[in-house]
């Protein structure tokens, strides 16, 4: 290096000359694009940017994802519709309106590529290119097979944009990242499955079951469980079916456990926790297929679809998780999910009453309107030696945690806990009722109050008082007793790839 070089003489690079080296490369980036012929481009690539209009490529994207039936292929469906919607949002609230760029000059563009419609609107960032993105990463981040399928199509729909002229390459680039940031914004407020997926503990030592010889799968044919059934078949061919009507589930359950090996069963609720309750007594590992319309304990347990559940058979992965058990003069049961008493019990009798009138959702909605309307009195128990007045005593077996703006899930299946909350009785049952669904779970007010406890214990409770558990309806012989079988019931799950025991 030659001393005498004056490094103090050198002129110093200020901010315009580093933006005007970056829009000389963006020009000839997008020259580059423009005058490069790519095969088939001018055919497949002006269609497929103008189908992109207004999300309609995207709309017909999710419908396409959603008809394949699966839970996990509607939420994906769903995920990227959201995302996509929050991306425009952004973009014509704040994108457009702070950088008002003017679109590129077409003259180095072939005619044949051109659009026959231009863009009137400011050239960054590019819409097309957020609502692409931000619609193949929320697909992806609650299927990753399915973003996979996307993904190529939104990358097609990203590089048209510069390939017909209406972006430069640094438009859509902001754009792709603003739509990918939107798809991780709404997973921040409705988390994906996996993230409330609770982790796979304690680890059982099942039998694997080859071409699931050894299970009998009961299935509640009310639940609307063919094409699982089918699958089931299909998928395992030596397990053995039995499908039955409702009344005839807790029968052929028994009779199942007779001879199985592993007792399955696919149906709601509570079916399933009529099959938990038969394989604890028999001392039997249960294999749940989710079949009804809520299936709490499946999904919290990770268990989605035949796919997952025909893999944790066949490789033998499985998890010890608990029981809640209640119990009431001579009368009794368990529960897998929740307990309740007071109003919750006459939402569902309430429920049951209307839905194969009008539906399941519609009838759900109806019965929380004539609850709350109801001229009524709160319970009356004694909780901790002092009597109170209760609108709602809910136990959950298991804590249950709020993500974001999702209903409760548990993150762990075995923690040993009774999740108890209490509204408090007094004037306005429906806001006490908000407020407590909108609180934290440890939070205590005049209102409500939840606490965790192993045991719990009611007095005073009148005979005939209605109780749930598990969507089921019963009522009270008395005084009750809540309580944790911590760890009773095994239960088949897939596994990490990593699998780690105790």
């Amino acid at each position: 290096m030659s001393p005498d070089v004056d490094f103090t003489a050198l002129p110093v690079p200020g901010p315009h000359s580093f933006r005007d080296g970056f829009l000389r490369l963006d020009h000839r980036l997008f020259e580059a694009v423009a005058t490069r012929h790519w095969p088939g481009g001018d055919r497949v690539l002006p269609r497929l940017s103008r189908s992109a209009n207004h999300g309609v490529l995207w709309f017909a994207a999710a419908t396409a994802v959603a008809a394949s039936r699966t839970p996990r292929a509607r939420r994906a469906a769903a995920r990227g519709i959201a995302s996509l919607g929050l991306a425009s949002l952004a973009i014509n609230t704040l994108g457009k309106r702070s950088v008002r760029r003017p679109r590129p000059v077409l003259d180095p563009v072939p005619l044949v590529r051109q659009l026959k419609r231009q863009p009137i609107t400011t050239s960054f960032p590019s819409g097309h290119a957020a609502s692409a993105a931000a619609f193949a990463t929320g697909v992806a981040l609650e299927s990753p097979g399915w973003g996979a399928a996307v993904a190529p199509v939104a990358a097609a729909v990203v590089l048209s944009r510069v390939y017909t002229g209406v972006h430069f390459p640094s438009d859509v680039v902001a754009g792709a990242a603003l739509g990918a940031g939107a798809a991780f914004a709404v997973r921040g407020l409705v988390p994906t499955r996996a993230q409330a997926t609770p982790p796979p503990r304690p680890v059982a030592e099942v039998p694997a079951l080859d071409g699931g010889e050894g299970l009998v799968m009961v299935a509640n044919i009310a639940s609307g469980t063919s094409d699982r059934v089918r699958a089931l078949c299909d998928a395992l061919p030596r397990a053995e079916v039995v499908e039955c009507e409702p009344a005839d589930v807790r029968e052929e359950l028994e009779k199942a456990a007779g001879r199985a090996r592993v007792l399955g069963v696919c149906g709601g609720d509570g079916t399933v926790n009529a099959g938990a309750e038969i394989a604890l007594r028999h001392g039997l590992p249960l294999a749940v297929l989710p079949g009804g319309t809520l299936n709490h304990f499946a999904y919290d347990l990770g268990v989605e679809d035949v796919r997952a559940l025909c893999r944790a058979l066949e490789q033998g992965e499985g998890v010890r998780v608990d029981v809640g058990r209640f119990t009431s003069g001579a009368r009794g049961g368990i529960f897998l999910n929740t307990f309740s008493l007071g109003v919750y019990p006459e939402l569902v009798r309430e429920r049951e009453r209307w839905s194969p009138r009008i539906g399941g959702w519609p009838a759900g909605l109806l019965a929380v309107v004539r609850v709350l309307r109801a001229d009524r009195h709160p319970l009356q128990a004694e909780v901790g030696g002092r009597n109170r007045p209760l609108w709602l005593l809910f136990a959950g077996n298991g804590m249950y945690h709020r993500m974001g703006l999702t209903p409760g899930r548990r993150q762990d299946m075995a923690d040993g806990r009774l999740d108890v909350r209490v509204v408090h009785g007094g004037r306005r049952p429906a806001l006490r009722l908000l407020s407590a669904a909108f609180a934290g779970p440890l939070t205590r007010s005049p209102a409500h109050a939840a606490v965790q406890v192993s045991r719990l214990r009611l007095t005073g409770v009148a005979p005939g008082t209605l109780l749930a558990f598990d969507g089921e309806i019963a009522e009270t012989d008395g005084d009750l007793t809540l309580e944790k079988l911590p760890e009773a019931l095994t239960v088949y799950r897939p596994l990490p790839a990593a699998r780690t025991h105790d």
